[in-house]
């Protein structure tokens, strides 16, 4: 796995701007390697005039041009934040995934974004067979608002990949 690539994963999913020292801790990375590669792939995102673009102004997060904003709102109703949509991208695509397990991929601030999400009906949560977390997993409600033929949990490859396309769209 190259540099740029690993920090990509950790801008993907931590929903929110990253510092450098961030990045290179999590990493176990040297600080100026990790700064090295962010500009790299910057360039990288800026050459392909993609619809994404990582934004530098306090820290770095992976986010959606604004020229593209217009199908985002199409497509994310405007009362779902950018991390409660990664979230729930992370559900969608891990289902059923324990609670505890979603905490460390996204942070405690997956507690308030289970919540929200339950709160909309998007996710529903289960108590595990040990009784020491809950299994959470989206519902026929989700299914409907992404207009998911069949059932979410029962996802082919290839629908798992669109489903993560037009969630990423959203993520940001």
């Amino acid at each position: 796995m190259d540099l740029k690539s690993r920090i990509e994963a950790v801008l993907f999913i931590t929903g929110r701007a990253v510092d450098l020292k961030e990045i290179a801790e999590i990493l176990q990375a040297e600080e100026s390697e990790v700064e090295e590669a962010v500009l790299e792939l910057i360039m990288d995102y800026s050459a392909r005039e993609g619809a994404l673009e990582i934004d530098d102004e306090n820290g770095y997060i992976i986010q959606v041009k604004s020229e593209y904003m217009d199908i985002v709102e199409k497509l994310c109703p405007v009362d779902i934040s950018e991390s409660v949509l990664k979230t729930l991208t992370v559900i969608a695509l891990k289902q059923p995934i324990r609670q505890a397990e979603l905490k460390e991929l996204r942070g405690s601030s997956a507690y308030e974004h289970i919540q929200e999400l339950l709160d909309k009906g998007l996710i529903s949560r289960k108590k595990d067979k040990n009784g020491r977390s809950y299994n959470l997993k989206t519902t026929q409600k989700f299914d409907e608002y992404f207009k998911i033929k069949g059932n979410s949990e029962n996802l082919s490859k290839l629908e798992s990949k669109k489903l993560s396309e037009l969630l990423e769209l959203n993520k940001i």
